[in-house]
């Protein structure tokens, strides 16, 4: 018997041993500061991402078209991502491509320019730009307003305006052939849109979408990696958020008949059916502030 209870303790210590000294599980891994990655499929379409901030760059055979430089508080992120191009190609530079006047996105350009890129935006951006005057962020030297085809290389980069949506100077950037679209903050993919709601237009911008979803492309790199493991958009995407705007806008124009915007309606109103999506937590606030202004004011 006390052989018995011997083996029975020492077993049971044993046990408890291993539980305790079982390792934890390692933290995940953060991903590094930027990275870039040629988009499947293709041989001269790149992703270039510095933080949560991404642009679209293009190789030709006769030379570069970037987008984005992305350097609002970090000049580093330029001087990386012109580094990053010179990686993969040592074609000159030729444009640089504002997608919309939103300076996290577009600050910071003048090492393109001293490169030696010609910058090309919607005239709206230029006009926003003069106001705020920033010697680090060069003016367009072309503008256009409704449609700029780029060709270069054998390459076609089509930019088209479609009014106003997230901002009011964004424009869709499109490769016809690979069939790629490069579009910035309008339709974030597969999460919930953060604080770039507050110059939102809530009513134009769905007749926006429905012709940005028009267009022949297959694939959307995004300004922001919000998706699991930053994948690209698809189409079923881009009509799943149009259908979450909608959703929000329907749910808090009932609130605002309540009389519930804002504070009531930022705590009561949810979403249950987006839960899911990444940003849902910390963002649906700035959704429901959105469309609060426009159900409960009127703007």
């Amino acid at each position: 018997m006390l052989r018995i209870l011997s083996a029975i303790l020492a077993l049971s210590f044993a046990c408890g041993a291993t539980a305790q000294d079982k390792p934890a599980a390692a933290p995940a891994e953060k991903p590094p500061l930027y990275a870039t990655t040629r988009v499947e499929g293709t041989d001269n379409v790149y992703v270039f991402r510095y933080g949560n901030h991404q642009a679209m760059f293009v190789v030709t055979s006769a030379g570069v078209i970037a987008t984005d430089p992305i350097g609002y508080g970090r000049p580093q992120a330029v001087t990386t991502y012109i580094d990053e191009i010179k990686k993969v190609s040592n074609q000159p530079i030729k444009y640089l491509i504002y997608s919309h006047h939103h300076y996290d996105h577009i600050a910071g350009g003048q090492p393109f320019k001293d490169a030696g890129a010609k910058i090309i935006a919607h005239k709206r951006a230029k006009e926003r730009l003069e106001m705020i005057k920033d010697p680090h962020t060069p003016l367009p030297d072309e503008v256009f307003d409704k449609k700029r085809v780029i060709k270069l290389g054998g390459t076609e980069l089509e930019l088209t305006y479609h009014g106003l949506n997230h901002s009011d100077s964004t424009i869709a950037m499109r490769l016809p052939k690979e069939k790629i679209l490069f579009l910035v903050d309008t339709l974030p993919v597969g999460s919930v849109p953060g604080r770039g709601m507050i110059d939102f237009h809530p009513l134009e911008a769905e007749k926006s979408i429905e012709s940005i979803i028009a267009m022949d492309w297959e694939r959307m790199i995004p300004g922001h990696p919000g998706a699991p493991n930053g994948r690209l958009g698809t189409k079923d995407d881009a009509r799943a958020q149009l259908q979450f705007l909608r959703d929000a806008s329907e749910t808090v124009k009932a609130a605002a008949r309540e009389g519930k915007c804002w504070e009531p309606a930022e705590k009561e109103v949810t979403l249950p059916k987006y839960e899911s999506w990444p940003g849902y937590k910390n963002n649906l606030q700035f959704v429901l502030r959105r469309y609060c202004g426009l159900w409960g004011r009127g703007t």
